[in-house]
């Protein structure tokens, strides 16, 4: 049975609805972990340094694909919510093509200035040399990749979180498979490995725009439009919360990376990856739930329908408490398997990735209410208090914890930096929610 955004959301209701988004952001994790297995295990340590430093500034860019996504979701569930079909297929229009244009023309750039991109971080030797190879395949598909992102939360929008998670299934198993092919069999190196990702993004970018504009069964569809310059304003407002946690986590990883070049050296830099690759799985069940759940809050917040904004309020409490715990149990538990499919070949760099990954995945105990919090704002259209709580969470506190914890504790205070941060932002967020609530409704 078909599940609408004007429902009322039961536990079971709420969690099949959400279930897909949870799974694509799961399933894409995934993905990007194969990748660096075969590029770890069959092509070496120095070109996985590579992508591990270049893939961060790939994601910062992406950010603007969640900042449109997320806040074009919510303007566009608000007036689906108020009655205004037409009207949301134009916005959606609009922004489309908005981040048709845009892309492009970051993409252009990219390719063409990789190498001082890269120089200009203090990277060089061998690590530079691989970087820039497969950073400029990267920049090429770009456009697509950033649609990729911005198609997730506009599926759940259009009422098909279903179709999101098939292009997302196609598009991965087009990455894995050409993975092994060229990694594996044709030994292309860390090129085979950029192909392989570039096939898999350009199946996941190109696909869904192929379906909205074509006649389908969704709430959108791509038609003509004109320049709304406010709703476009609004769209990135309101989205700055998903840029700003995008990009700041795209910075603080660079600053991870260059911190554990300093102190670790190479080994620091690959353990570091490791923890990234296995981190976004446990992170994926989060912002699938934010991504998820988002629309149904703009579409009663649109609707002026305040008793589903409370047991949507309540029930995200709930469970991101349940998860959080759960989350960390997970981590703890799969600590050592995970870790030694990266690095079964160095011990000592096993010893030190699983170490690292045991205090790290103590941040997931507060991480999802403040994902929940930052995303919930989201979908009320409120972006100021959104992105304050992603801004801080993300960037403030945690760039304090990263320059001052390993003066204290040495490598380990690196691996601490994001549970001091999460732990001092879950108070923040908690602020928030509670001086919000009689203006909103939700409590």
């Amino acid at each position: 049975m078909r599940i609408q955004l004007s429902d009322h959301f039961t536990y079971k209701r709420l969690l099949r609805f959400v279930m897909p988004s949870i799974c694509m952001n799961v399933f894409s994790a995934l993905y990007y972990i194969i990748d660096g297995f075969f590029v770890s295990n069959f092509v070496g340590k120095t070109p996985f340094a590579a992508i591990n430093l270049i893939f961060p500034l790939l994601m910062a860019i992406s950010t603007i694909g969640f900042m449109i996504g997320s806040g074009g979701s919510a303007v566009i569930s608000k007036t689906l919510g108020e009655g205004e079909q037409e009207k949301a297929n134009q916005y959606f229009s609009l922004m489309i093509y908005f981040i048709i244009i845009i892309s492009t023309i970051i993409a252009i750039f990219g390719a063409v200035f990789i190498r001082p991109i890269m120089s200009m971080f203090g990277v060089d030797g061998e690590i530079l040399e691989y970087g820039i190879l497969y950073g400029r395949i990267m920049f090429i598909t770009l456009p697509a990749f950033i649609l990729q992102y911005t198609y997730q939360c506009f599926f759940v929008a259009a009422e098909k979180p279903n179709l999101s998670l098939v292009f997302m299934v196609a598009s991965g198993v087009t990455h894995v498979a050409l993975d092994w092919i060229f990694i594996a069999i044709f030994d292309w190196g860390i090129l085979g490995a950029a192909y392989a990702c570039a096939a898999g993004q350009i199946i996941g970018g190109v696909g869904p725009l192929i379906y909205f504009a074509r006649k389908n069964s969704s709430l959108l569809k791509l038609s003509k439009t004109k320049f709304y310059g406010k709703v476009l304003w609004k769209t990135c407002i309101n989205g700055s919360s998903e840029m700003v946690t995008n990009l700041s986590t795209s910075v603080m990883n660079m600053i991870y990376n260059f911190q554990l070049l300093r102190i670790a050296g190479e080994d620091g830099v690959v353990a570091y990856g490791v923890i990234m690759y296995i981190y976004v799985i446990f992170t994926g069940v989060f912002f699938g739930y934010s991504i998820g759940s988002s629309p149904i809050v703009g579409y009663h917040y649109g609707a002026g329908n305040t008793d589903e904004l409370k047991n949507m309020f309540k029930k995200g409490i709930v469970l991101m408490v349940v998860l959080g715990v759960g989350m960390l149990a997970a981590a703890e538990i799969l600590n050592i398997p995970l870790v030694r499919t990266f690095t079964s070949y160095d011990e000592e760099l096993f010893r030190m990735t699983s170490r690292g990954f045991r205090i790290y995945s103590c941040s997931f105990l507060f991480m999802g209410f403040n994902i929940w919090a930052s995303g919930f704002f989201t979908a009320l259209n409120n972006g100021a208090v959104s992105a304050a709580i992603s801004f801080v969470r993300t960037f403030v506190f945690q760039i304090a914890a990263i320059f001052i914890l390993p003066l204290l504790i040495g490598i380990d205070g690196i691996w601490s930096a994001i549970v001091a941060a999460e732990f001092v932002s879950i108070f923040m967020s908690a602020a928030f929610l509670y001086v919000y609530k009689k203006h909103y409704k939700y409590a």
